[in-house]
């Protein structure tokens, strides 16, 4: 190139490097990366200049012939680098392309109880570890409110897959407006719930707010779309309110009044659904100490330490809620019949939706 731009008389232009497209996308495809790449390409130039320098050997009218043009050297040099740069570029967005699409492909399938079919959906079920005995579970994340102009789920996607934890392994997807993640379990369940729960609040500084939900564990890629449905019923437990809420960690009646139909909700008495609603509307103040005095295993001394409020206060609460609902706090059949009606009619968590359950 140096040679045939010299005879021309002419500047390099890009169309003289029809070799850089099929050499970058190569070294993509070998995970060789944009410094390393351009860092071979800047080597080869100075190869070049070393084999200018030797053929000139002791000739003192070469070598100044050689060093009147290193100028034109170096403009070809710049032109070939500012083309291997964009080239590469252009093969890693393909290559992201093409490896978002396979991916999306094998979670349709795993999401809809198909075995992926022999060949690249199959490698990819192995390479990113899910055989058909691993342990794993399903986390569903969808913004909490729309997304600010320029913002995108991808962004979370890397650090949500990072909190997996187990390196490469484990799929993760971008599906519309949800972001779904399929991940080996190495370890314990707690411990990646822990790391989910940081990642969460990390996204959450950098201004992405989710709702995350996390299932049980379960086995073999057979059992994904099992995980996903708790996943979600998880995810839509929070009520579109930041946090993250993690299937292990709820007890069985969480679970159960966080997927009501509706007539469970008919259910409730007219008198307990008018006051639950009346006190929501009013800030909330005898349902909080109803759970609080529930959470001291029904001991108003201690529920009322809790709450930082005289125990003759707390008495007068509770002898409210019994006269406004007509149920007895010392029967454990009323207190449950309470506890229900309240978390139905005020969202997940007794009324603390965005609260993090994890």
């Amino acid at each position: 190139m140096v040679l045939d731009t010299l005879r021309e008389g002419r500047a390099a232009r890009p169309e003289d490097f029809p070799m850089t497209a099929s050499q970058a996308t190569r070294r993509v495809r070998q995970g060789v990366g944009l410094a390393d790449f351009l860092r071979a390409y800047r080597l080869n130039q100075e190869n070049l200049w070393h084999g200018i320098v030797t053929a000139c050997g002791g000739d003192r009218q070469l070598r100044d012939a050689a060093l009147g043009q290193v100028s034109h050297v170096m403009q070809v040099i710049e032109a070939g680098a500012s083309v291997a740069a964009q080239t590469y570029l252009k093969a890693q967005q393909l290559d992201v392309a093409d490896g978002d699409r396979a991916r999306r492909d094998l979670l349709e399938d795993l999401l809809a109880g198909r075995e992926p079919a022999a060949g690249p959906r199959r490698g990819l079920l192995r390479e990113v570890g899910l055989e058909t005995s691993t342990r794993l579970v399903v986390a569903s994340a969808v913004p909490a409110q729309s997304l600010a102009p320029g913002q995108s789920l991808r962004e979370a996607l890397i650090t949500l897959h990072s909190a997996f934890g187990t390196g490469n392994r484990g799929l993760t997807v971008v599906r519309q407006d949800e972001l779904i993640g399929v991940s080996p379990v190495v370890g314990s369940v707690d411990a990646l719930i822990d790391r989910l729960t940081r990642a969460h609040a990390q996204l959450k500084r950098a201004g992405l707010s989710l709702c995350l939900g996390v299932s049980t564990e379960h086995a073999g890629h057979g059992s994904v779309s099992d995980a996903y449905a708790e996943a979600c019923v998880a995810r839509d437990g929070l009520a579109r309110e930041p946090g993250i809420r993690a299937m292990p960690r709820l007890s069985t009646f969480d679970y159960l009044v966080s997927r009501p139909d509706p007539t469970v909700h008919r259910l409730i008495r007219p008198k307990l659904r008018m006051f639950v609603e009346d006190d929501l509307r009013r800030g909330g103040v005898l349902i909080a100490t109803l759970l609080a005095y529930i959470d001291a295993d029904l001991n108003a001394k201690i529920a009322a330490e809790r709450l930082h409020t005289h125990v003759n206060t707390m008495y007068y609460r509770l002898d409210r809620i019994a006269a406004r609902t007509g149920y007895d706090l010392r029967r454990i059949v009323d207190v449950q019949e309470l506890l229900i009606a309240v978390r139905l009619l005020s969202g997940a968590d007794g009324g603390h939706a965005g609260s993090t359950v994890a």
